[in-house]
């Protein structure tokens, strides 16, 4: 291959475009595709390429990057009508950095290999829609080293920090044990704006007086005065998004023998957020569980 790659990048959510728009302004040869094409356009007028499949994707790059909803999609998208494994891999590497299970992850890594030679790396993402427009995203992955060594530079133009965490699924693993901080933050940064604005104190002002102390961190900078102001659109994440993830980290509780008590209940929480307001509802709606009728 040569020493600068051709890139893929499939899925133009809101992770996605952002992600791909970054390594078009870094002057990288991009080819994009999106089940639904009209998603893929901002891309096209920043200068990718637009695939009709997977496969053409993978046809045309070296380094093939995904963000997708979950782990149907990354199986479709890998075994479908003109899927990954549809193509030569040989010299080709697939880095996923949509949120689905370490089992998951394993299961479709280890078949993609077995059917064209096709590597993988698990490289799920954290820092939402904001930090994947400024390129301010944490990474965390599993694979090998060299694989890691060869991607690294070009996951650079889209994250702050690129982190190698081990084997495959490693990524994964480590993303569930992010998604129990951000969904226990949301739960518990929803509980002290309500009883802020229900005390009579403003809870905008709540970031300020806190910060630098204990209690302060990027969510409660960045998701309190979402949750205060009713801001939800552009959605940070959905719940159905976090809703998945914490289901993910329940099951692999149960499977490693780790109590979760904290996370178990803040998984209900936002099955209750799915179900009143919605799976395309912003996770940061859970706010609106505790308002007054």
């Amino acid at each position: 291959m040569s020493s600068t790659a051709r890139l893929g990048y499939l899925g133009m959510g809101l992770m996605g475009l952002p992600m791909s728009l970054r390594l078009r302004a870094a002057g990288c040869d991009l080819v994009v595709w999106n089940r639904s094409a009209a998603k893929a356009e901002p891309a096209r007028a920043a200068g990718a390429r637009v695939a009709a499949s997977p496969a053409d994707v993978a046809r045309e790059a070296d380094i093939v990057f995904m963000c997708l909803t979950d782990a149907a999609a990354v199986e479709d998208v890998a075994f479908g009508p003109n899927g990954l494994a549809s193509v030569s891999g040989q010299g080709r590497i697939v880095v996923d950095f949509s949120s689905i299970t370490p089992d998951a992850t394993r299961d479709i890594a280890a078949r993609l290999a077995a059917a064209n030679g096709m590597r993988w790396m698990d490289a799920p993402v954290s820092g939402g829609t904001k930090g994947a427009e400024e390129g301010s995203l944490a990474i965390m992955a599993g694979g090998s080293q060299d694989d890691y060594e060869r991607v690294r530079p070009y996951v650079a133009h889209m994250a702050q920090r690129f982190t190698l965490m081990g084997p495959l699924g490693a990524g994964q693993t480590t993303k569930l044990c992010n998604q129990i901080i951000v969904g226990g933050t949301m739960a518990i940064l929803a509980e002290a704006t309500r009883l802020a604005a229900n005390s009579g104190i403003d809870p905008m002002l709540l970031p300020q007086a806190l910060a630098g102390g204990f209690a302060d961190s990027k969510p409660l900078q960045l998701f309190l005065p979402r949750m205060a102001q009713g801001i939800h659109n552009p959605p940070i994440g959905h719940t159905y998004t976090m809703l998945k993830d914490l289901d993910s980290v329940v099951e692999l509780a149960r499977q490693t023998g780790t109590p979760v008590p904290m996370t178990a209940v803040a998984s209900q929480m936002f099955r209750l957020v799915n179900a009143t307001r919605g799976p395309e509802s912003e996770a940061l709606e859970i706010y609106k569980l505790s308002e007054s009728r």
